[in-house]
């Protein structure tokens, strides 16, 4: 079950991001292979640098499934070149700053800590397949072995 605004089987909604580089990264340029594209909250915080680390940590074998995982927070470009560098990140984020993409994947959400009320980003990755057809939804995830059950999950659903 998933709280996001899309559903399984559905078309990825269509983007384009600023990437570290400060290059631009769309959803097209990933037709023809399957993506990865995961939210998080913010750049050098435990939860999302461990998560980062883990999917950096399995960029090779997700490679040989033909996969590619891209990062998005509304971070901006500086932060999220220097969480690169600082944490040697071999990932491409994208930052949202205005959080369009952010709410087009329905991951902009009221969210609740210690009693106050607030929008933020709740960690979500989405499974997309080559011809841009979201396949998975893993919606406000933990970090821990998260990167490990997405390889896991597209080495099944390929397999089918």
């Amino acid at each position: 079950m998933t709280n996001t605004t899309l559903s399984e089987s559905q078309k990825a909604p269509s983007f384009c991001l600023p990437d570290q580089t400060t290059g631009t990264i769309c959803l097209k340029d990933f037709r023809g292979k399957w993506l990865v594209l995961y939210f998080y909250p913010r750049d050098n915080t435990e939860g999302c640098t461990r998560e980062a680390r883990e999917f950096s940590a399995l960029k090779e074998e997700l490679a040989k499934e033909d996969a590619v995982v891209i990062g998005v927070s509304k971070d901006s470009v500086s932060s999220h070149q220097k969480f690169i560098r600082e944490q040697e990140l071999a990932l491409t984020l994208l930052s949202d700053e205005d959080t369009s993409v952010h709410r087009q994947y329905g991951v902009w959400r009221t969210k609740k800590n210690y009693g106050k009320e607030y929008m933020g980003t709740v960690r979500s990755t989405f499974l997309i397949d080559p011809e841009g057809v979201v396949k998975k939804i893993w919606d406000n995830v933990k970090t821990p072995g998260h990167a490990g059950k997405v390889l896991e999950i597209l080495r099944e659903i390929k397999a089918n």
